[in-house]
C-alpha cells in the first residue's frame, strides 16, 4: 500500500496498482477509467481499508463495473472481502432492461441469511443450563455436511417450499402468521420458478431442509448486553440482559447447485458477453434474455427454500427451549424479530443518474436523476432499507428495517436499523458480518479446535458444540474482522444505525 496526496490535496492510497481516492470520511473511490462503465467505491474505515486492500477486493470489484447496464458505482461495504468472482460484501446494481444479472455477484450460497429469535427470557434465567441448552440444540439441529434435515421432502412437497416458500411452513405447522409478518418479503418471493430448477439441485436439497450446514453457518443463543437507541429498540422488542437466539444459514445444496447449473449455462449460451468481461467468474446474462429469467425464478426459488430452512430450525429451537425450561415456547414469548437475506438478487427501483436516453450512466456522463428498476446484487451485504420503504413489513415501516449483523463467535453481534441515507449511498445496504481476514486453511494452522472452545468456555462463558474441531479453529475468533469497527462506520455513514449490541452465550456449528 502507497499513500500521497493527489494534485488537489486530497488523500489518495493505492494497493497493488489500484488507486482509491478519499471522497469524504469513510468514502473511497476507484476512478472510472478504461474500460470501467462507472467508478467504484469502497465504504471503510483506513484501518478495514487495509485489509480490504490486502487480497484481490479491489481488483474483483474494479471488474465488477465492467457488467452491462451497472448504475453509478458498484460498492464494497466495510466487511469485504475476495469472493468468487464478485466480492464479498459487494452491491451491484444493473438495470433489468439494458443490463444483466451475474449468478457470481449473487453467490452459490442462495439467501443466506440471518434470523433474530427474541424472548421473555433473561441472562439469569438461562445461567446453570448452559451445557444442558447447547447439547440439547446440538442434538436436535441437524448440521454438518452433506444430507439431513429436519423434514425429508418428496417431490410435491418441495415443489411447494420452493413455490411458496414459508407459507408452506404455516400451513404445515411449523409456522405462526406473526412469523411470515417478520420476515423479508413475508418469507415468499412471487417470482420463483421451480421449474427452472434442475433435478439435480431438487435431489440435493430435498435431505436438507431444516439445517445449518457448515462452514461459517450457525445457531447462537445469545443475550443482549447494549442498547444504543432505546426507543428504536423498544420497537423491536428488545432490552437489556434479554436472551434471543440467532439463526444462520442458507438455501445448502440446492442454492450451490442453482449458481453451478447457471453458471454453465451461461457460458454455453451467452459467451459473447462474457468475452466482454475481464473475469469469466463475473458470467451474467442479458437482462431481457430467457436466460435472465430462467436464473431469476430459479434464484427466487432457492429464496423461498432458504426461508423455510431456517424457519425449520426456528421451529425446532422452540420445542428444545420448551423442553430444557419446561415452559411452552409462547410462554416464553418466542418470537421472530426478523429474517434478512445477505446473499440476493432483487428487482428494486431506484433513484440513478440517466444518460439523454433515460438509461443508467456513470455519475461524469449522467444528464439527470431518474427512478429505474435494478437488479440489486448483494453478495455478503445486507438490505437496510430507512423508515417509510413500502417494501419493510407494517410491524417496522415507521421505524426502519431491522437488519441482523452477525460477529465472531467470540465477539458481538448487532442489531440495526435501516439509515436515512442508506438509499443515496449503497442502494438500501450495509455490511453483513465481520468478514475473514484469514482463510480456512491458515486457520487450522494457526488454531487448534479444542483450545478455541475451552478458552470461549474458561474466559468468556461462551459454550460451543461443532462436528469437529476443524470447524471450531476455521471460526476462531481471531480469522475475523473487527466486528465493532464494521459497525461503526455503517453507523457514522448512515447506511444502518446501531441499535443494540448482543453476546455470544451457546453456539452450534457444523
Amino acid at each position: 500500500m502507497t499513500e500521497h496526496a493527489d494534485d488537489s490535496g486530497g488523500e489518495v492510497r493505492e494497493y497493488d496498482g489500484i488507486r482509491l481516492e478519499r471522497v469524504r470520511e469513510y468514502v473511497w473511490e476507484i476512478p472510472r477509467d478504461g474500460e470501467m462503465r462507472v467508478p467504484a467505491r469502497v465504504l471503510a474505515s483506513e484501518a478495514l481499508l487495509d485489509q480490504i486492500g490486502g487480497d484481490k477486493t479491489l481488483q474483483q470489484l474494479r471488474n465488477a463495473t465492467h457488467l452491462p447496464g451497472i448504475a453509478e458505482h458498484a460498492i464494497c461495504m466495510p466487511d469485504g472481502h475476495q469472493g468468487y468472482g464478485f466480492p464479498v460484501g459487494g452491491v451491484g446494481a444493473t438495470d433489468v432492461e439494458t443490463g444483466c444479472i451475474s449468478p457470481g455477484a449473487i453467490g452459490y450460497d442462495i439467501n443466506c441469511g440471518v434470523r433474530m429469535m427474541r424472548t421473555n427470557l433473561t441472562y439469569d434465567d438461562l445461567v446453570g443450563h448452559e451445557e444442558e441448552l447447547v447439547d440439547t440444540l446440538f442434538a436436535n439441529i441437524p448440521s454438518g455436511l452433506g444430507g439431513g434435515g429436519i423434514v425429508e421432502a418428496d417431490r410435491d412437497t418441495l415443489e411447494a417450499i420452493l413455490d411458496r416458500g414459508v407459507d408452506w411452513a404455516l400451513e404445515h405447522g411449523y409456522a405462526v402468521e406473526d412469523d411470515l409478518a417478520h420476515c423479508e418479503d413475508e418469507g415468499m418471493r412471487p417470482d420463483a420458478d421451480p421449474n427452472a430448477v434442475s433435478q439435480k439441485a431438487k435431489d440435493r436439497g430435498k435431505n436438507q431442509i431444516g439445517s445449518l450446514g457448515s462452514g461459517n453457518h450457525f445457531l447462537e443463543v445469545q443475550r443482549v448486553t447494549d442498547i444504543y437507541r432505546p426507543e428504536v429498540a423498544a420497537e423491536f422488542g428488545l432490552e437489556e440482559e434479554q436472551i434471543v437466539v440467532l439463526i444462520h444459514c442458507g438455501s445448502r445444496g440446492l442454492g450451490h447447485q442453482i449458481c453451478s447449473d447457471y453458471l454453465r449455462e451461461i457460458e454455453k449460451r451467452h459467451g459473447d458477453l462474457l468475452a466482454e468481461l475481464p473475469d469469466r467468474e463475473l458470467a451474467a446474462a442479458p437482462a431481457g434474455s430467457e436466460l435472465a429469467e430462467e436464473y431469476y425464478g430459479a434464484m427466487c426459488a432457492a429464496i423461498n427454500f432458504a426461508w423455510v430452512n431456517r424457519q425449520l430450525i426456528m421451529h425446532r429451537t422452540r420445542r428444545v427451549f420448551q423442553r430444557v425450561f419446561g415452559r411452552d415456547w409462547e410462554e416464553m414469548e418466542m418470537e421472530l424479530l426478523y429474517d434478512v437475506a445477505h446473499n440476493i438478487g432483487k428487482k428494486e427501483i431506484h433513484e440513478v443518474g440517466v444518460d439523454e436516453d433515460g438509461r443508467p450512466a456513470s455519475p461524469d456522463e449522467a444528464v439527470e436523476r431518474a427512478e429505474r428498476e435494478l437488479y440489486v446484487h448483494r453478495k455478503g451485504a445486507t438490505r437496510a432499507f430507512p423508515a417509510g420503504r413500502p417494501e419493510l413489513p407494517a410491524a417496522y415501516r415507521d421505524v426502519g428495517q431491522p437488519v441482523i449483523i452477525p460477529g465472531s463467535m467470540g465477539a458481538g453481534s448487532y442489531v440495526l436499523r435501516g439509515g436515512e441515507h442508506s438509499l443515496d449511498v449503497s442502494f438500501g445496504s450495509t455490511a453483513h458480518g465481520a468478514g475473514r481476514t484469514m482463510s480456512r486453511t491458515r486457520a487450522k494452522k494457526e488454531y487448534w479446535g479444542e483450545t478455541v472452545r475451552e478458552e470461549l468456555r474458561d474466559q468468556q462463558k461462551i459454550y460451543v458444540k461443532a462436528q469437529s474441531g476443524a470447524t471450531v479453529a476455521e471460526e476462531a475468533p481471531g480469522v475475523y474482522k473487527d466486528i465493532d469497527e464494521v459497525v461503526r462506520v455503517s453507523d457514522e455513514l448512515g447506511i444502518g444505525d446501531k441499535v443494540a449490541r448482543t453476546f455470544p452465550v451457546c453456539n452450534i456449528k457444523g
